[in-house]
This record gives C-alpha cells, structure tokens and sequence, in this order.
C-alpha cells in the first residue's frame, strides 16, 4: 500500500507552558500526513470536493509514548490500512528528529457525497491511483 511522510517543525502556539505540544494539536498533524499521503497520489481534498466528495473522520485513536516539544522536526508517516470502500482507514506514526517514536495513531474517514450527505463508495479516479 502506498505510503508518505511529511516533516513539520512545532509551532511554538502548539504548545503549552511547559514546552508540551497539546495533545489536542496531534489530530492536526495527522489531518496534514492524510493531505500529503493525498498529495503523494495526485490527488487533493480540493480536487475531491470539487467532485462532491466529502471525508470526514468518524473515528481517531491515538496512543501518546513521549511528548513533541517545542522546535521538534517531526515526521509524520501516514499508511493505508487497507483498499478504501465507503471507508478508509489510515495508520500514523510520529518519530521526532532523534528518530524516537512519539505517536502511533488510526483514523476512520467515510466517502460522502456532498449534496445527498449519504454514504457513497470510494471514487474510481483513488481506487486507480491505489492499483
């Protein structure tokens, strides 16, 4: 399956007093690896709204092992979990620059079209990109 990476370095505004990334800030980072694994394919959010697609996350799970600190590099690397239907599931993990793993992570997005709000399968033009 295909895989990415992305690198970004922490914002100091990510953090708290004591230099910590909030844990709520991990669902944007994992929210930037799914547009970059996105990206990798030929593909954007833009170009699949403009198809009437929809992503949302139904379901995030993320297991914290160290803290991110502020001035981090981290790197993101965002996986398939397998081939999309009306859902598509991704698996994450977040090293920072000494290459020690901070996060793992799962999220659930589901394939809406974006007039209707119903559930719809995954659109031809990704699953060829996936082949």
């Amino acid at each position: 399956m295909k895989n990415s990476e992305t690198k970004l370095r922490v914002r100091y505004s990510e953090t708290d007093q004591m230099g910590i990334v909030y844990y709520g800030n991990y669902a944007q980072y994992l929210e930037q690896g799914r547009t970059d694994w996105l990206r990798s394919l030929g593909l954007t959010y833009k170009f699949m709204e403009e198809h009437q697609v929809m992503l949302p996350v139904i379901n995030l799970n993320i297991d914290y092992k160290k803290p991110a600190k502020y001035d981090d590099l981290l790197t993101i690397k965002t996986s398939l979990l397998e081939i999309p239907s009306v859902k598509i599931k991704f698996y994450y993990e977040i090293y920072n620059q000494y290459d020690e793993l901070l996060v793992t992570a799962t999220t659930s997005l589901v394939f809406l079209d974006s007039i209707t709000r119903k559930l719809i399968k995954a659109p031809g033009y990704l699953l060829d990109k996936l082949r």
